[in-house]
């Protein structure tokens, strides 16, 4: 399948060719790491297999939008052709690549750096690799399945990172100089702190906003940082296959109640 010309043809439409990223996205197979994604069609979600219509994968995978590969605990790749699902939260994702480069881009990440970022598709994962090298990135993600997913894919390029499964929230494996969170939080962890080195940078954005954060950390163990001049938004952070939904009996029983009065 001739992917290349797709690839740099959204590499000159997400990043300025100076850029050292536009090469890394004119040279990662995007449609590697999403081989299948559910596609919302009215409230409910729709399996799409890349390989049944390479041309629509290849339109899919090197267009700059979000490829949601995971709706609650169904993930795309264990899904059967023609699966439906009714109705669903997505919990992971390929991110638009133009947000991926311009998270890494407010990180403002040099050579030689120590990289952590989030794993999702392994998709981000992959361009750090090709913009770094393998030996200075470790990609995490709370899930398992994502984990080995993404190194698995990740090895047919050649590219090694250090792979972990891990809640980005709690503690991190081991020390970085830059930490690019592709999930909102909101507080920022304190474990970021304590695995950024002095002078090191953090990314991320806040739940329930579009803002983008930016803080770097100074010698006394804390940090300063400041709201970008930009937006963004992320699916918050989860700690399990699928976010908790403690109402949902609740809501569902409000739904279908009657009353004098009925509202949202």
């Amino acid at each position: 399948m001739k992917w290349l010309p797709h690839a740099r043809r959204l590499a000159h439409q997400v990043v300025r060719p100076e850029s050292r990223w536009h090469d890394a996205v004119a040279r990662v197979p995007r449609h590697q790491f999403v081989p299948r994604w559910w596609e919302q069609e009215g409230h409910g979600w729709v399996l799409r297999t890349g390989p049944d219509d390479p041309d629509a994968w290849l339109e899919a995978a090197y267009s700059d939008q979000s490829l949601v590969t995971q709706v609650d605990t169904h993930h795309a790749d264990r899904a059967d052709t023609g699966d439906v699902l009714a109705d669903g939260t997505p919990t992971s994702s390929s991110t638009l690549p133009s947000l991926v480069v311009r998270m890494y881009r407010h990180a403002m990440i040099g050579d030689g750096h120590q990289l952590l970022v989030t794993t999702g598709t392994g998709y981000g994962t992959a361009l750090a690799c090709a913009r770094l090298g393998e030996e200075h990135v470790t990609s995490i993600d709370i899930d398992e399945y994502l984990v080995k997913l993404a190194a698995d894919r990740l090895a047919l390029l050649g590219e090694r990172p250090r792979m972990e499964v891990c809640d980005i929230t709690g503690p991190l494996p081991g020390e970085y100089d830059r930490i690019v969170a592709t999930v909102s939080v909101r507080p920022v962890p304190v474990s970021w702190l304590k695995a950024l080195r002095t002078g090191g940078r953090f990314v991320t954005t806040i739940s329930g906003t579009g803002l983008i954060l930016t803080a770097d950390k100074t010698a006394d163990g804390g940090a300063v940082g400041r709201i970008e001049w930009d937006r963004a938004g992320f699916m918050p952070t989860r700690h399990g296959d699928s976010y908790d939904s403690p109402v949902d009996d609740i809501w569902k029983g409000v739904a279908q109640d009657e009353g004098e009065e009925i509202f949202t």
